[in-house]
């Protein structure tokens, strides 16, 4: 059965590659789905987020990284992806994403699972690891080394 896990990835982090290897491990095959949220103010183009989720995820022998462009839906029907996959830290995201898994069951009948956040990654967020950054601070143990290495680069 095939999974997308979908997302901005302004930075992909630690938090989002645990996701990513527990998905893998429930699914035989994985698209990492980097989309843009027209609400976000990115620090990445989104080719370089593209660029740096599948450097991130490389050694996956089942998942590959696609850009998205327009409804998640759609990008499912597109690629034959029968489930989705979502992560949530808290409360508040679990809500949020469920208001979007019965959006989109009824808008597709595409069906979604919500996976909680590993304790070690439930406070990680791409948020606070681009402020962190954006501040000077050493963010190399928040993302994979392949952002780090390109961050150190930009430096």
């Amino acid at each position: 059965m095939k999974a997308v896990f979908p997302g901005s990835f302004d930075p992909f982090t630690l938090g989002h590659r645990n996701l990513v290897e527990r998905t893998a491990r429930l699914f035989s095959d994985v698209v990492v789905a980097v989309g843009v949220n027209s609400a976000k103010d990115y620090l990445f183009s989104f080719e370089e987020r593209v660029t740096l989720a599948r450097a991130s995820v490389a050694d996956l022998a089942n998942v590959v990284v696609e850009p998205m462009d327009g409804l998640l839906v759609d990008f499912c029907r597109d690629h034959a992806v029968g489930t989705i996959v979502k992560g949530a830290r808290t409360g508040g995201d679990f809500e949020a994403e469920l208001a979007q898994a019965q959006m989109n069951a009824s808008y597709s009948g595409i069906e979604t699972v919500i996976v909680p956040a590993a304790a070690a990654w439930g406070f990680m967020s791409s948020t606070l690891v681009r402020q962190c950054f954006r501040g000077g601070g050493d963010v190399r143990g928040y993302v994979p080394q392949a952002v780090a290495d390109y961050w150190n680069k930009e430096r």
